[in-house]
């Protein structure tokens, strides 16, 4: 039983937003592509999309090998290898796998060297708001430092970056929604673009996929609040606003999707259950908000104004800049934090970097006061 076979416009009540002009695909098609996190549901579902266009020199990262095997898979039944082409035309024109970290500098810059993306799609990432409140600095060192070293070798390749961001990046209650705020500075900093998006249907993780889960196994539905409320789009929605956020060059641009309301997950639960078992009545249980939980979601914060773009579907956020010195003396400071598994001093440090920030699981530590000083 599966959440991504459904029909997900009765449940969103709305239009499908915009799906992007062949222009940018075709302008795409000049532009060799790496895709981290290739292995995961947007990733994996835009390195399809962009195969079967025909986009050549694709270039696919993850380091899970179990997931860019299944990709490997899913590429080969949709677009099948013509045996009788030459090895140079296979090199060039068919997508090429990669395991590695995006941690990893010199493999990246390998990557790079040999080759050569033009335009980065960043989706590489530790995700599940609630595991990660129990490994936090796995959550660091894979979402801000990936990041960090993906943009910085993309802007020594003079490669554009796209971020596939969160709204709980948005004035962030979890330590991966602050981890991703962090993240999308990063890549602001080196003039990329960021992708805020909201809970995708059918994707690995999500709150439909574990409903799957539990209508298949019998269970009741597990709801953390009835007024919970989120920001719903589908996976092909998710696909067409990274393409169009691909061909927005705009130094540092915050990008969001234009949608009229949030639904809620209860009703969600509803309709799923309906959907998947019309034949059984299914308990919906409520247990509570989760470490790292918000009744609601938003997609841009009080101190950020949205305004419409001509077309996409997409709202561009203005948002002011951290000063350039002072963040990254506080980012070498959370590295250095990370490296020597500090806990306490890392929370502290991701608490300098994103203001309002309170990390739940520990206490700014008094080590971190003189950082502080020093970064002011």
């Amino acid at each position: 039983m599966h959440s991504e076979l459904l029909d997900w416009r009765g449940f969103l009540a709305r239009p499908p937003l915009p799906e992007p002009p062949r222009k940018i695909l075709d302008d795409l098609a000049h532009s060799p592509a790496l895709i981290t996190g290739a292995g995961g549901s947007i990733g994996s579902a835009l390195a399809i999309r962009l195969a079967r266009a025909g986009h050549p020199g694709l270039v696919l990262l993850d380091s899970s090998e179990s997931s860019l095997v299944e990709l490997q898979h899913l590429l080969r039944s949709r677009q099948p290898i013509r045996r009788n082409r030459s090895a140079s035309s296979r090199s060039s024109g068919e997508p090429t796998l990669h395991l590695g970290d995006a941690r990893d500098a010199g493999a990246l810059g390998e990557l790079f060297a040999r080759h050569r993306p033009q335009i980065v799609f960043h989706a590489a990432a530790y995700k599940h708001v609630p595991f990660l409140e129990e490994h936090p600095l796995a959550a660091i060192s894979n979402n801000i430092f990936a990041t960090e070293v993906v943009a910085g070798a993309a802007a020594e390749h003079h490669a554009h970056v796209v971020l596939l961001s969160t709204d709980k990046a948005v004035e962030p209650a979890s330590v991966m929604g602050a981890t991703k705020r962090v993240a999308e500075e990063i890549v602001l900093a080196h003039g990329g673009a960021v992708l805020r998006l909201g809970n995708v249907l059918g994707s690995s993780g999500s709150v439909s996929e574990v409903f799957a889960r539990q209508i298949a196994n019998g269970e009741a539905l597990t709801v953390t609040h009835p007024d919970a409320r989120r920001y719903f789009l589908t996976l092909d929605e998710a696909v067409n606003l990274l393409l169009f956020a691909s061909a927005d060059r705009d130094r540092g641009s915050i990008l969001v999707p234009d949608l009229p309301n949030q639904h809620s997950v209860a009703e969600l639960a509803a309709f799923m259950a309906r959907a998947l078992a019309p034949e059984r009545e299914i308990p919906v249980e409520f247990i509570g908000l989760r470490p790292g939980d918000k009744l609601e979601e938003r997609l841009w914060s009080s101190s950020e104004h949205a305004r419409p773009l001509a077309a996409g579907g997409l709202l561009l956020i203005q948002a002011a800049q951290p000063d350039p010195a002072r963040f990254a003396c506080r980012l070498a400071a959370l590295q250095a934090s990370v490296r020597v598994g500090d806990l306490a001093a890392a929370l502290a440090d991701v608490s300098a970097l994103v203001p309002g920030f309170r990390p739940g699981r520990a206490d700014p530590s008094p080590m971190n006061s003189s950082r502080e000083r020093a970064c002011v």
